[in-house]
Protein backbone atom coordinates (compact mmCIF):
# COMPACT_ATOMS: atom_id res chain seq x y z
CA UNK A 1 0.00 0.00 0.00
CA UNK A 2 1.60 3.76 -0.89
CA UNK A 3 1.50 6.05 1.37
CA UNK A 4 2.67 8.79 -1.24
CA UNK A 5 1.79 9.02 -4.59
CA UNK A 6 4.37 10.64 -7.02
CA UNK A 7 3.19 12.01 -9.92
CA UNK A 8 4.98 15.05 -11.36
CA UNK A 9 2.98 17.16 -12.74
CA UNK A 10 5.02 20.39 -14.38
CA UNK A 11 3.76 21.61 -17.63
CA UNK A 12 4.81 20.40 -20.47
CA UNK A 13 5.52 21.81 -24.02
CA UNK A 14 2.22 20.19 -25.58
CA UNK A 15 0.41 21.82 -22.85
CA UNK A 16 1.59 26.03 -22.85
CA UNK A 17 1.68 25.69 -27.28
CA UNK A 18 -0.91 27.83 -28.09
CA UNK A 19 -1.28 29.59 -24.57
CA UNK A 20 -0.77 33.41 -24.10
CA UNK A 21 2.18 34.75 -22.04
CA UNK A 22 -0.34 34.91 -18.80
CA UNK A 23 -1.74 31.47 -19.36
CA UNK A 24 1.70 30.63 -19.32
CA UNK A 25 2.83 32.72 -16.48
CA UNK A 26 -0.13 31.20 -14.78
CA UNK A 27 0.73 27.88 -15.35
CA UNK A 28 4.22 27.96 -14.15
CA UNK A 29 3.21 29.75 -11.05
CA UNK A 30 2.99 27.11 -8.80
CA UNK A 31 6.23 25.59 -10.54
CA UNK A 32 7.95 28.58 -9.13
CA UNK A 33 5.25 30.34 -6.52
CA UNK A 34 7.23 28.49 -3.96
CA UNK A 35 11.21 30.20 -4.85
CA UNK A 36 9.45 33.67 -5.19
CA UNK A 37 7.50 33.32 -2.16
CA UNK A 38 10.88 32.48 -0.38
CA UNK A 39 12.68 35.56 -1.47
CA UNK A 40 10.21 38.00 -1.03
CA UNK A 41 9.55 36.77 2.78
CA UNK A 42 13.79 37.05 2.96
CA UNK A 43 13.28 40.53 1.28
CA UNK A 44 10.78 41.74 3.46
CA UNK A 45 12.30 40.35 6.61
CA UNK A 46 15.34 42.22 5.40
CA UNK A 47 13.43 45.70 5.04
CA UNK A 48 11.80 45.25 8.35
CA UNK A 49 14.43 43.62 10.54
CA UNK A 50 17.74 45.87 8.56
CA UNK A 51 20.21 45.34 11.48
CA UNK A 52 19.82 41.58 12.41
CA UNK A 53 18.26 39.50 9.26
CA UNK A 54 20.58 40.12 6.49
CA UNK A 55 23.44 39.84 8.37
CA UNK A 56 26.55 36.95 7.98
CA UNK A 57 25.57 36.09 11.82
CA UNK A 58 22.12 35.49 10.98
CA UNK A 59 22.86 33.28 7.99
CA UNK A 60 25.57 31.25 10.19
CA UNK A 61 23.13 30.94 12.66
CA UNK A 62 20.51 29.16 10.20
CA UNK A 63 23.18 27.07 8.41
CA UNK A 64 24.36 25.82 11.88
CA UNK A 65 20.62 25.57 12.68
CA UNK A 66 18.93 23.85 9.51
CA UNK A 67 21.11 22.24 8.11
CA UNK A 68 20.83 18.76 10.20
CA UNK A 69 16.57 19.42 8.92
CA UNK A 70 17.84 19.91 6.01
CA UNK A 71 19.55 16.54 5.99
CA UNK A 72 16.85 14.76 7.26
CA UNK A 73 14.56 16.57 4.68
CA UNK A 74 16.85 14.68 1.96
CA UNK A 75 16.53 11.07 3.69
CA UNK A 76 12.93 11.58 3.65
CA UNK A 77 12.06 12.40 0.26
CA UNK A 78 14.65 9.16 -1.21
CA UNK A 79 11.50 6.73 0.08
CA UNK A 80 8.92 9.48 -1.18
CA UNK A 81 9.99 9.16 -4.27
CA UNK A 82 8.82 6.00 -4.94
CA UNK A 83 5.63 6.40 -3.05
CA UNK A 84 6.92 5.55 0.81
CA UNK A 85 7.60 7.95 3.94
CA UNK A 86 9.86 6.60 6.63
CA UNK A 87 9.18 8.01 9.77
CA UNK A 88 12.23 6.93 11.55
CA UNK A 89 14.05 10.04 10.28
CA UNK A 90 12.63 11.72 13.46
CA UNK A 91 13.21 8.85 15.47
CA UNK A 92 16.35 7.28 14.83
CA UNK A 93 18.47 10.48 15.00
CA UNK A 94 17.64 10.18 18.87
CA UNK A 95 19.17 7.01 19.29
CA UNK A 96 21.91 7.55 16.60
CA UNK A 97 23.91 10.76 18.07
CA UNK A 98 23.53 9.49 21.75
CA UNK A 99 25.62 6.00 20.29
CA UNK A 100 28.01 8.01 18.15
CA UNK A 101 28.91 9.88 21.84
CA UNK A 102 28.78 6.62 24.35
CA UNK A 103 30.76 4.61 21.88
CA UNK A 104 33.76 7.09 22.12
CA UNK A 105 32.94 7.99 25.98
CA UNK A 106 31.89 4.52 27.30
CA UNK A 107 33.56 2.04 25.20
CA UNK A 108 36.77 4.22 23.62
CA UNK A 109 36.01 3.44 20.61
CA UNK A 110 37.83 5.57 18.35
CA UNK A 111 35.52 8.49 16.71
CA UNK A 112 36.26 7.20 12.94
CA UNK A 113 34.99 3.83 14.08
CA UNK A 114 32.34 4.74 16.21
CA UNK A 115 30.81 6.52 13.15
CA UNK A 116 30.95 4.11 10.75
CA UNK A 117 29.28 1.70 13.43
CA UNK A 118 26.29 3.85 13.74
CA UNK A 119 25.56 4.45 9.88
CA UNK A 120 26.07 0.98 9.83
CA UNK A 121 23.22 0.78 12.40
CA UNK A 122 20.84 3.12 10.19
CA UNK A 123 21.63 1.37 6.91
CA UNK A 124 20.52 -2.24 9.25
CA UNK A 125 17.42 -0.26 10.56
CA UNK A 126 16.93 0.65 6.57
CA UNK A 127 17.15 -2.68 5.69
CA UNK A 128 14.75 -3.58 8.82
CA UNK A 129 11.83 -0.84 7.37
CA UNK A 130 12.17 -2.24 3.82
CA UNK A 131 11.28 -6.03 4.98
CA UNK A 132 8.72 -4.62 6.87
CA UNK A 133 7.31 -3.01 4.04
CA UNK A 134 7.97 -4.71 0.81
CA UNK A 135 8.07 -8.62 2.34
CA UNK A 136 5.97 -8.24 4.90
CA UNK A 137 3.55 -5.94 3.22
CA UNK A 138 2.75 -3.08 5.72
CA UNK A 139 1.78 0.15 4.82
CA UNK A 140 5.19 2.24 5.05
CA UNK A 141 3.66 4.85 8.05
CA UNK A 142 3.15 2.12 10.35
CA UNK A 143 6.11 0.14 9.32
CA UNK A 144 8.17 3.15 10.01
CA UNK A 145 5.95 4.46 13.13
CA UNK A 146 6.63 1.00 14.96
CA UNK A 147 10.43 1.32 14.13
CA UNK A 148 11.16 4.36 14.82
CA UNK A 149 9.03 4.38 18.45
CA UNK A 150 11.49 1.02 18.96
CA UNK A 151 14.38 3.31 18.33
CA UNK A 152 13.10 5.83 20.95
CA UNK A 153 12.45 3.80 23.65
CA UNK A 154 16.43 1.98 22.96
CA UNK A 155 17.33 5.01 23.43
CA UNK A 156 15.48 5.57 26.36
CA UNK A 157 16.25 2.59 27.75
CA UNK A 158 20.09 3.32 27.89
CA UNK A 159 19.87 6.48 28.75
CA UNK A 160 17.89 6.12 31.75
CA UNK A 161 16.84 9.71 31.41
CA UNK A 162 19.76 11.26 32.02
CA UNK A 163 22.57 12.76 29.50
CA UNK A 164 25.91 10.76 27.99
CA UNK A 165 28.50 13.20 28.63
CA UNK A 166 32.10 12.75 28.24
CA UNK A 167 35.61 14.36 26.15
CA UNK A 168 35.03 13.85 22.76
CA UNK A 169 38.14 14.17 20.66
CA UNK A 170 38.73 17.64 18.26
CA UNK A 171 38.54 15.43 15.60
CA UNK A 172 34.89 14.33 16.12
CA UNK A 173 33.78 18.10 17.11
CA UNK A 174 34.88 19.46 14.00
CA UNK A 175 32.54 17.21 11.78
CA UNK A 176 30.07 20.27 12.43
CA UNK A 177 32.14 22.89 14.44
CA UNK A 178 34.26 23.57 11.61
CA UNK A 179 34.00 27.14 9.59
CA UNK A 180 34.51 27.03 5.59
CA UNK A 181 34.75 30.50 4.24
CA UNK A 182 32.85 31.52 6.68
CA UNK A 183 29.89 29.61 7.08
CA UNK A 184 29.75 26.01 8.97
CA UNK A 185 30.96 23.15 7.16
CA UNK A 186 27.24 21.51 7.55
CA UNK A 187 26.29 23.52 5.48
CA UNK A 188 28.67 22.44 2.46
CA UNK A 189 27.50 18.79 3.57
CA UNK A 190 23.93 20.10 2.53
CA UNK A 191 24.70 21.19 -1.09
CA UNK A 192 27.14 18.37 -1.96
CA UNK A 193 24.63 15.94 -0.81
CA UNK A 194 21.86 17.43 -3.11
CA UNK A 195 24.18 18.22 -6.26
CA UNK A 196 24.20 14.14 -5.64
CA UNK A 197 21.05 13.71 -5.15
CA UNK A 198 19.79 15.82 -8.08
CA UNK A 199 22.15 13.76 -10.55
CA UNK A 200 20.95 10.29 -9.13
CA UNK A 201 17.58 11.03 -9.49
CA UNK A 202 17.37 13.16 -12.68
CA UNK A 203 19.54 11.54 -14.54
CA UNK A 204 20.42 7.94 -13.79
CA UNK A 205 18.05 5.18 -14.24
CA UNK A 206 17.71 4.49 -10.42
CA UNK A 207 16.14 7.39 -10.40
CA UNK A 208 13.90 7.30 -13.19
CA UNK A 209 12.96 3.50 -11.56
CA UNK A 210 11.90 5.26 -8.40
CA UNK A 211 9.56 8.01 -9.72
CA UNK A 212 8.21 5.16 -11.78
CA UNK A 213 7.13 2.97 -8.96
CA UNK A 214 5.98 5.93 -7.21
CA UNK A 215 3.67 6.67 -9.52
CA UNK A 216 2.29 3.44 -10.36
CA UNK A 217 4.28 0.65 -8.79
CA UNK A 218 1.80 -2.70 -10.45
CA UNK A 219 2.67 -0.87 -13.78
CA UNK A 220 6.85 -0.44 -12.87
CA UNK A 221 6.42 -4.28 -12.09
CA UNK A 222 4.71 -4.82 -14.85
CA UNK A 223 7.71 -3.16 -17.31
CA UNK A 224 10.80 -5.04 -15.84
CA UNK A 225 11.42 -2.62 -13.03
CA UNK A 226 12.29 -5.02 -9.81
CA UNK A 227 10.08 -2.83 -7.30
CA UNK A 228 11.17 -4.91 -4.45
CA UNK A 229 14.83 -4.17 -4.77
CA UNK A 230 14.39 -0.47 -5.28
CA UNK A 231 11.84 0.61 -2.64
CA UNK A 232 14.43 -1.40 -0.17
CA UNK A 233 17.38 0.22 -1.29
CA UNK A 234 15.43 3.89 -0.58
CA UNK A 235 15.33 2.79 3.08
CA UNK A 236 18.42 1.90 3.15
CA UNK A 237 19.77 5.07 2.15
CA UNK A 238 17.56 6.96 4.30
CA UNK A 239 18.43 4.93 7.09
CA UNK A 240 21.91 5.92 6.46
CA UNK A 241 21.21 9.60 5.76
CA UNK A 242 19.50 9.57 9.36
CA UNK A 243 22.39 8.10 10.97
CA UNK A 244 24.90 10.65 9.33
CA UNK A 245 22.62 13.49 10.73
CA UNK A 246 22.53 11.90 14.42
CA UNK A 247 26.73 12.31 13.82
CA UNK A 248 26.42 15.58 12.93
CA UNK A 249 23.85 16.14 15.74
CA UNK A 250 26.12 14.32 18.58
CA UNK A 251 29.22 16.70 16.93
CA UNK A 252 26.60 19.82 17.70
CA UNK A 253 25.70 19.67 21.10
CA UNK A 254 28.06 17.33 22.34
CA UNK A 255 26.15 15.59 25.29
CA UNK A 256 23.61 12.81 24.30
CA UNK A 257 20.20 12.61 25.60
CA UNK A 258 16.46 10.99 24.36
CA UNK A 259 14.69 14.15 25.15
CA UNK A 260 16.58 15.66 21.93
CA UNK A 261 16.33 14.54 17.96
CA UNK A 262 12.32 13.90 18.01
CA UNK A 263 11.55 17.94 17.27
CA UNK A 264 13.10 17.19 14.02
CA UNK A 265 10.54 15.02 12.62
CA UNK A 266 8.37 17.39 11.68
CA UNK A 267 10.21 19.94 10.12
CA UNK A 268 12.08 17.35 8.05
CA UNK A 269 8.76 15.94 6.99
CA UNK A 270 7.35 19.99 6.19
CA UNK A 271 10.75 20.34 4.00
CA UNK A 272 9.92 17.30 1.88
CA UNK A 273 6.42 18.00 1.58
CA UNK A 274 6.89 21.10 0.52
CA UNK A 275 9.21 20.49 -2.01
CA UNK A 276 6.74 18.33 -3.51
CA UNK A 277 4.61 21.30 -4.07
CA UNK A 278 7.75 23.37 -6.16
CA UNK A 279 9.86 23.35 -9.06
CA UNK A 280 8.36 19.69 -9.93
CA UNK A 281 4.55 19.70 -8.34
CA UNK A 282 3.34 17.00 -7.44
CA UNK A 283 6.88 15.01 -7.47
CA UNK A 284 9.31 15.10 -4.68
CA UNK A 285 12.33 16.60 -5.67
CA UNK A 286 15.76 17.82 -4.50
CA UNK A 287 15.40 21.57 -4.96
CA UNK A 288 11.96 21.51 -4.20
CA UNK A 289 13.27 19.86 -0.52
CA UNK A 290 15.91 22.54 -0.03
CA UNK A 291 13.38 25.36 -1.14
CA UNK A 292 11.15 24.14 1.40
CA UNK A 293 13.56 23.67 4.60
CA UNK A 294 14.98 27.31 3.12
CA UNK A 295 11.64 29.39 3.64
CA UNK A 296 10.86 27.52 6.98
CA UNK A 297 14.08 28.75 8.10
CA UNK A 298 13.81 32.29 7.03
CA UNK A 299 9.96 32.41 8.32
CA UNK A 300 11.06 31.21 11.71
CA UNK A 301 14.27 32.94 11.75
CA UNK A 302 11.97 36.74 11.26
CA UNK A 303 9.17 35.66 13.25
CA UNK A 304 11.71 34.41 16.27
CA UNK A 305 13.44 38.01 15.98
CA UNK A 306 9.94 39.84 15.74
CA UNK A 307 10.18 38.11 19.63
CA UNK A 308 7.62 35.44 18.70
CA UNK A 309 7.73 32.98 21.57
CA UNK A 310 8.89 29.31 21.77
CA UNK A 311 5.28 28.09 20.70
CA UNK A 312 5.96 29.73 17.47
CA UNK A 313 8.19 27.02 15.45
CA UNK A 314 6.06 23.97 15.77
CA UNK A 315 3.38 26.04 14.96
CA UNK A 316 4.47 27.50 11.99
CA UNK A 317 5.90 24.24 10.58
CA UNK A 318 2.11 22.54 11.38
CA UNK A 319 0.59 24.97 9.38
CA UNK A 320 3.30 24.86 6.73
CA UNK A 321 2.77 21.13 6.82
CA UNK A 322 -0.90 21.37 6.07
CA UNK A 323 -0.65 23.80 3.50
CA UNK A 324 1.44 21.77 1.99
CA UNK A 325 -0.47 19.10 1.42
CA UNK A 326 -3.07 21.01 0.71
CA UNK A 327 -1.43 22.89 -2.47
CA UNK A 328 0.00 19.02 -3.52
CA UNK A 329 -3.86 18.12 -3.86
CA UNK A 330 -5.20 20.66 -5.40
CA UNK A 331 -2.28 20.90 -8.15
CA UNK A 332 -2.94 17.33 -8.41
CA UNK A 333 -6.60 17.47 -8.96
CA UNK A 334 -6.33 21.05 -11.17
CA UNK A 335 -3.93 18.81 -13.56
CA UNK A 336 -6.36 16.04 -13.39
CA UNK A 337 -9.38 18.49 -14.56
CA UNK A 338 -7.18 19.88 -17.47
CA UNK A 339 -5.87 16.67 -19.04
CA UNK A 340 -7.94 16.33 -22.31
CA UNK A 341 -9.47 12.77 -22.82
CA UNK A 342 -8.21 11.29 -25.44
CA UNK A 343 -9.57 11.76 -28.88
CA UNK A 344 -12.09 8.84 -30.45
CA UNK A 345 -11.50 8.53 -33.99
CA UNK A 346 -14.74 7.14 -35.95
CA UNK A 347 -14.84 4.76 -38.46
CA UNK A 348 -17.29 4.74 -41.51
CA UNK A 349 -19.61 1.80 -40.80
CA UNK A 350 -19.18 -0.47 -43.68
CA UNK A 351 -22.33 -1.03 -45.64
CA UNK A 352 -22.70 -5.39 -46.97
CA UNK A 353 -23.23 -4.82 -50.74
CA UNK A 354 -24.59 -8.54 -50.96
CA UNK A 355 -27.09 -8.19 -48.50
Amino acid sequence: MNSIKSTALEPTRSELSGLSFGQKAARYLPVYGLPILTLLLILLFSLLLPRTFPTLLNLRSIISDKAIIALLSLAAMIPMASGRIDLTVGYGIVLWHILAISLQTAFGIPWPIAVLIVILLGVLTGFINGLLVEVARIDSFIATLGTGTVLYALAMWYTGGRQVVGVLPDGFLSLNGTMLFGLPITGYYVVILALVMWLVLEYMPIGRYLYAIGANPKAAALNGIPVQKFVMGAFVASGALTALGGVLLASKLRIGQASVGLEYLLPALVGAFLGSTTIKPGRVNVWGTIIGVVILAAGISGIQQFGGSFWVEPLFNGVTLLVAIGIAGYAQRRRGAVVPPPSITHQPTKTNDNA
